[in-house]
Parts: structure tokens; C-alpha cells; sequence
């Protein structure tokens, strides 16, 4: 019977479900506006990734299309679905804040650093301000690049020989390279081509070889080597006199041909209108460019050195024979290209037959001036007879862009960032004098020519983030104070990613830019979830004493704000950790794509950090110090109320 009074007596104090639902409703009011807003902003902020053009949009446009199509539906649940779900499983009777041991240990410790903060508000604007400026020379001085390079688990080794050389040459030259690189535990597979496939998209003469090259899974390699390592070693042993050694890897060694015609990471395009000036143009670039740090595989692309078979004919000796130009031409035809005499057919394929004199008979000069003509007059006449036959030297192949002849001075870049090895190299050449003459002008391309678009497209990207961010954050408060209060966050969350992409020796790229803006978003919706909690403890202190200076102290306005910040502690953590454990798990993942996702996540995890630290601590001693100058000036404080 005691029991049942005792219980009964409980059930009368507790709240009614109507209380219960009018709770809920008044909680999901208060926090559901700010979250929305704080979403709709990350939303807006990742937008611009979709202006990324080129290479850069076809790699960050499916995270920008699968993030915002996520947010989106997210911004809805939140303002429609989440408060249901309250409604259904948030029941029965729950313990205060201060019986949560998680919520009171956060507390315990966050609540003198929070009042210290207060008592020492110099020098805690001071430590902000130093860590901010320091993170500026910190970005300045990381190395640039366009895109984190992609490991594709194999290597394409791509040599150039002497324009000239005979096919039985670059033959023997393509099995003793694929034994070599075959000898090197770590690769599994090699398969090797000189010259060009039979296909009108392949132009690549027989000087150039490319060999690809499969490697092994990593857990099988030598303890300690590394992909890097691999390469150095494979080009020691492939010196080879009269062969220049290329490295790269088959995908973007197509990318880079397909995009910008160069075939390494960077390429010096020499413009003109003369092939053996431009030759000696491309020749003086190379010797200017030899011994940069970083440059590496430097070489000339060949515009002179090709060899050309050249009949000329001698129209007063075919007079003489009774010949005509035709003769000649029909017979040279026939017996160094091949004659079509008819075709053979094999099940469903059909293959000409082409005649032409054996190869002893046409393989020197000598063998070609004796080449019959048959004369009706004479009867057979030798080639040399009626034409001059010789060697020429001429380019083995003729480049040519905007209606220009073109050369162009190769090479990749491998232990040194690409942007500071490109801005070496432009200042070597700019010292040098007399290397381009009148009319002959260069261009920068490859990977470098992606790289300044990409930072061209982020200059005027980055404030369009930034206007986005104010305004969305304007709508959500009305007011410019607080928009600007939340989007201070944004400078002090780059603190936090610049240190980290620093130490963690990581070149500034596009994708690491993708972090930054991916993190501003994020930065900001915590700020949102501190100011919201400000403005609510504003409206308690107005409650309980009014709003007027005579009645509010500043020990009162200190006294909620720390309230504010620290009895709604734990969502504001939450908040922050649903962000970092979902992306600190990238920074142990392996395998493809892991090299293009670090330098996003890099950012984003240490400005999260940072920012969590700015608003748990600057944020109420600037909202602080707001409240005071509103209450000094205007006698009263200005409060946001956050609802629908």
C-alpha cells in the first residue's frame, strides 16, 4: 500500500503529455531554426566547387553533387522528421544535466578555463590573434600543386631515343628495358610498344616507347621501400646512352596528352615559324633549365634529326629513255611501299596482299639506285639513271598550334612541390638574355597550365564562399552583429588547418582548397549552436530583471554568459565530435584515392579543432563584450529570439 501511494505521488508530479509535446515543441523551435540555417549554410558553401572547371570539376564535382543532394534532404529531416522522432522516443522522466557524469566532468573542467578567459580578455584575444598570423606564413611557405597525384598502382615508363633509329634497334632496346625492370622484385607484369598503335588518335614515332609496368601488391614488396623508391631505382639501372628515361603513370599520362598535349607534368611550349630556330630556341630553354631542384626526365621533344628518302627526278634523263614521272613514281611505289594485287579472305576477315621487292634488295641506297625501270627504248634502266637518290635530315614530326610551329621542352617533377619548381625554373629563364628571338615567343603547360587555372578559378571563389556564409547567417539571426559573431569563426578554423597540412607536410592543391571550403561550413554551424545558447541565456537574465543597464550588472551579463556557454556544453561538443569521428578515420585509410582524400580531410580536421576551441572560448567573451558595449550605449541589451 506504501508503494502504491509513493508511486502514485510521482506520477502526480511529473509533466502531462501535453506538457511533454509543448516541451518538445518549444526545444525543437529554439534549435531547430539555428540548424537549419546552419545546414542550408553548409549547403551554400560548398556550392562553388561547382565553378570548378577542367580537370579539378570532373574530380570534385560528384563530392559536391553527393554532399548537397545529402545536406539538402538533412535540412528538411531536421525541421520535419527529427521532432516526431523526439516526440516518440524521448518518454518517461530524465535525469538533469548534472547527473549526467560525461555533461559534469565537460563542465568541471571547461568552467574555470571559461572564467579565466573572461578575467584575461586581452590576453586571450592576443594568443587568437598571434596563432592566426602565424598560420599566414605558414601557408605561404607550403609547396604548390594542382591535384594530389592519384597512385594507380602501376608505372608507365616512357623513354625517348634518337628520332632515326632503325626498327630492329628500338626492338632490341624494348627487351633489354623489359628485362631490366623485370629483374625489380616489386614489379609483376611489364608489356612494352615502340612507336604507334594502328589507330589515327596514336602519333607517336618509334623513338618513343611506352612500357607499362604492374606492380605487385604492397604487402609483398621489400620492407621499407616505397612507390617513390621503386621509380629511382628502375632509372638507375635503365641508363641507356642515347635513351632519355620519362616516368609517370598511365591514367593521367593520358589525362595530361588528351588536356594539354604535353605528356609530363610540365611542358615548355616554343612557338614560332621556323623549325630550326625553334629547335635551337628549345635547346637554349633546356640548358637554362638543367640543374633545377626538382626538375627531373628533362629533355627536347625532337624537331630536327628525322631521315627522309628523297628520289628527285631528272625530267631531261626520262626524255632521254622515253620515260614519264609516272613511271618513276609507280615503280618506287611499288617496290618500297608494297603494291595491293589483291585479297585474301579468312572466315569473316579480309586481308590485301601487297607485293614489294625483299627487304635485302631496298635496305640502302645502293640497292635502291639499282631499282629497274622498263623503257620501250632501252629496256630496263636502273633508278640512279633518271633521278638523284639520298638521306635528307628534316623533322620527324611537324607540331604546329593556332596556325604556329611548335617545339616544346619537357620534363616532370619529382621530389619538390610543382609550383615552386615551375617558379624557379621561370626565374632562371627570365635571367637569361638572348633565348627568344623576335617573333618567338613560350607557354607553360601540363600540370602546371592546370594549376594556375585552378588557383585563378579559387581567387574569386573563395569570397563568393565567404558573401554566401554572411548572408545565409544574416537571415538566420536578422541582425548583422550576430552574422558577423558566427562568421568570425571562419579565420581562426584556418588556424587549425593550416597547422595541421603544415606538420603533416602537405602542398597547398585544389583539393586541399575543397577542405577549406567544406570546413567554413562547418566551422560556422557549430558557431550557430553557441550563439543561439547566448541569446537564450540573454533572454533568461531580461526575464528575470529586465532589460535596462539600471537593473543588469556586468557581473550579471558575465554570469549567464558563462552559463550560456558552459550548462549547454554537451551538444556544442557533440557537435564537434560527430565531425571529427567521422573524418579522422581517412587519415588510416589505404589504397586507391586515400593520396586525393588526406588533403581534403587535413583541413577540415584540424579546423574543426580550432574552431571548437575558438567558440567554446572567444565566442562568449566577444558576445561578452558586445553585450557590454549594447548595455553602455544603448542602455539596453538587443536579443535575437531564434524561432519560426
Amino acid at each position: 500500500m506504501i508503494w502504491r501511494r509513493k508511486n502514485k505521488k510521482k506520477k502526480e508530479n511529473w509533466i502531462t503529455e501535453a506538457e511533454r509535446l509543448a516541451i518538445i515543441e518549444k526545444s525543437s523551435k529554439q534549435v531547430s531554426r539555428g540548424v537549419f540555417f546552419a545546414t542550408v549554410i553548409i549547403i551554400t558553401s560548398f556550392l562553388p566547387v561547382f565553378m570548378l572547371t577542367g580537370q579539378e570539376g570532373k574530380y570534385f564535382h560528384p563530392v559536391a553533387f553527393t554532399k548537397t543532394f545529402i545536406m539538402i534532404v538533412d535540412a528538411i529531416l531536421v525541421i520535419t522528421l527529427a521532432p516526431v522522432l523526439i516526440s516518440f522516443f524521448m518518454k518517461g522522466k530524465f535525469r538533469p544535466d548534472k547527473a549526467n557524469p560525461v555533461n559534469h566532468f565537460l563542465e568541471r573542467i571547461y568552467e574555470p578555463i571559461i572564467r579565466w578567459v573572461m578575467q584575461w580578455r586581452k590576453t586571450t584575444l592576443a594568443v587568437n590573434i598571434l596563432a592566426l598570423l602565424i598560420s599566414i606564413p605558414l601557408l605561404k611557405s607550403l609547396g604548390t600543386e594542382f591535384i594530389p597525384p592519384l597512385d594507380e598502382q602501376s608505372i608507365l615508363f616512357m623513354p625517348v631515343t634518337l628520332p632515326d633509329i632503325s626498327n630492329a634497334e628500338a626492338k632490341r632496346i624494348l627487351q633489354v628495358q623489359d628485362k631490366i625492370i623485370k629483374s625489380v622484385p616489386e614489379v609483376d607484369n611489364v608489356l612494352g610498344k615502340a612507336g604507334r598503335a594502328s589507330t589515327a588518335t596514336d602519333n607517336s614515332p618509334i623513338s618513343m616507347i611506352e612500357t607499362i609496368i604492374l606492380l605487385k601488391p604492397h604487402k609483398q614488396w621489400r620492407e621499407g621501400i616505397t612507390k617513390a623508391d621503386i621509380i629511382k631505382e628502375l632509372d638507375a639501372k635503365l641508363q641507356i646512352p642515347g635513351v632519355v628515361n620519362g616516368w609517370t603513370q598511365p591514367i593521367i599520362n593520358r589525362i595530361n596528352m588528351l588536356s594539354t598535349g604535353i605528356r609530363t607534368d610540365v611542358g615548355i611550349k616554343v612557338y614560332g615559324q621556323n623549325l630550326d630556330t625553334i629547335a635551337s630556341v628549345s635547346e637554349r630553354v633546356k640548358s637554362a633549365l638543367e640543374g633545377t631542384t626538382g626538375v627531373t626526365d628533362l629533355y627536347v621533344e625532337p624537331i630536327t634529326g628525322g631521315k627522309y628518302l628523297s628520289i628527285d627526278v631528272r625530267r631531261a634523263d626520262l626524255g632521254r629513255y622515253g620515260l614519264n614521272v609516272d613511271d618513276v613514281n609507280q615503280t618506287v611505289e611499288t617496290a618500297l611501299g608494297g603494291s595491293p594485287i589483291g585479297q585474301t579472305v579468312e572466315g569473316r576477315q579480309r586481308f590485301s596482299i601487297n607485293v614489294r621487292l625483299a627487304q635485302d634488295y631496298r635496305n640502302s641506297v645502293e640497292q635502291i639506285k639499282r631499282i629497274p625501270l622498263q623503257s620501250t627504248g632501252f629496256g630496263e634502266v636502273p633508278l640512279s639513271a633518271v633521278a638523284d637518290i639520298r638521306f635528307e635530315d628534316g623533322p620527324p614530326m611537324i607540331s604546329s598550334e593556332n596556325a604556329l610551329l611548335r617545339g616544346a621542352v619537357l620534363f616532370n617533377v619529382r621530389g619538390r612541390d610543382l609550383g615552386s619548381t615551375v617558379e624557379e625554373a621561370i626565374e632562371k629563364l627570365n635571367k637569361q638574355k638572348g633565348i627568344l628571338p623576335e617573333g618567338y615567343f613560350i607557354e607553360w603547360s601540363g600540370q602546371y597550365e592546370n594549376l594556375i587555372r585552378g588557383q585563378q578559378t579559387l581567387m574569386w571563389i573563395a569570397p563568393i564562399v565567404l558573401i554566401i556564409i554572411f548572408f545565409s547567417l544574416y537571415f538566420a539571426f536578422h541582425s548583422v552583429r550576430e552574422a558577423f559573431l558566427s562568421l568570425i569563426t571562419v579565420p581562426f578554423a584556418l588556424i587549425g588547418g593550416a597547422y595541421i597540412i603544415y606538420f603533416w607536410g602537405v602542398n597547398l592543391s585544389v583539393a586541399v582548397a575543397v577542405g577549406f571550403i567544406a570546413l567554413f561550413g562547418i566551422a560556422v554551424e557549430t558557431g550557430i549552436v553557441m550563439v543561439i545558447y547566448l541569446n537564450d541565456a540573454m533572454q533568461q537574465l531580461i526575464k528575470l530583471k529586465g532589460n535596462s543597464s539600471e537593473t543588469i550588472t556586468r557581473a550579471d551579463l558575465k554570469a549567464y554568459v558563462i552559463h550560456g556557454a558552459a550548462k549547454r556544453l554537451r551538444p556544442k561538443i557533440m557537435t564537434v565530435c560527430v565531425s571529427l569521428f567521422g573524418l579522422v578515420p581517412v587519415l588510416w585509410s589505404t589504397g586507391v584515392g586515400a593520396d586525393v582524400m588526406k588533403p581534403i580531410v587535413l583541413p577540415m580536421i584540424g579546423g574543426v579543432f580550432t574552431s571548437a576551441v575558438h567558440i567554446l572560448l572567444v565566442t562568449p567573451l566577444i558576445f561578452l563584450m558586445s553585450k557590454e558595449y549594447e548595455l553602455r550605449k544603448y542602455g539596453k541589451l538587443e536579443v535575437y529570439d531564434v524561432q519560426h
